[in-house]
C-alpha cells in the first residue's frame, strides 16, 4: 500500500486470496447507491459462508471498504468499484476500516441488552399510586361522622 490513506487503530489491511467462489462477500455503496447516510464509501453488506473472507475471518459485514491494491475507493460509482473487484487478481489487499456498533445502518450481530433506569421508575410510580388508592379508600371508610 502506498500509505497515503490516513491510518488508526481501526484501520487495517488484510489480504485475501481469491478462491473459486471470489473474495466470498458482497457490498453496498458507491456515489450513485449510498448506504449511509453523507457517505458514498463501500460497505461489505454479506460474507458468505466458506467463502476467502469467511474463511479468514478479519472482514466483517458492515466494515468500509477503504481501498482495494492500494486503489483508494473514493469518488466511484457502485458499478465501477465492482469492476475493480472483478480485476483485482488472485491475492486482493484490502484497507478495512472496522465498524463502529453505533456507525453502521447494515446488518449487526447480537446486541448487548441494556437495562433502562425508566422502568424502575415506572414501577415505582405504580407502587405509589396502589398506595394512594388504598389510603384513600382506607381514609373513607373509616371517617367519623360528627
Amino acid at each position: 500500500m502506498n500509505g497515503s490513506l490516513p491510518s488508526s487503530p481501526n484501520v487495517v489491511d488484510i489480504t485475501l486470496k481469491r478462491g473459486s467462489a471470489g473474495l466470498g462477500f458482497n457490498i453496498v455503496g458507491g456515489v450513485d447507491q449510498q448506504y449511509v447516510v453523507a457517505d458514498s464509501g463501500i460497505y461489505v453488506s454479506k460474507i458468505k459462508e466458506d467463502g476467502a473472507a469467511a474463511l479468514d475471518g478479519r472482514l466483517q459485514e458492515g466494515d468500509k471498504i477503504l481501498a482495494i491494491n492500494g486503489i483508494k475507493l473514493e469518488n466511484l460509482a457502485h458499478q465501477a468499484t465492482v469492476e475493480l473487484f472483478r480485476t483485482a487478481g488472485e491475492d486482493v489487499v484490502l484497507r478495512v476500516l472496522k465498524k463502529f456498533p453505533q456507525h453502521m445502518n447494515g446488518p449487526t450481530g447480537s446486541q448487548p441488552e441494556h437495562k433502562s433506569p425508566v422502568s424502575s421508575l415506572g414501577i415505582l410510580a405504580a407502587l405509589l399510586g396502589v398506595a394512594s388508592i388504598f389510603a384513600f379508600i382506607y381514609i373513607q371508610n373509616h371517617k367519623r361522622h360528627f
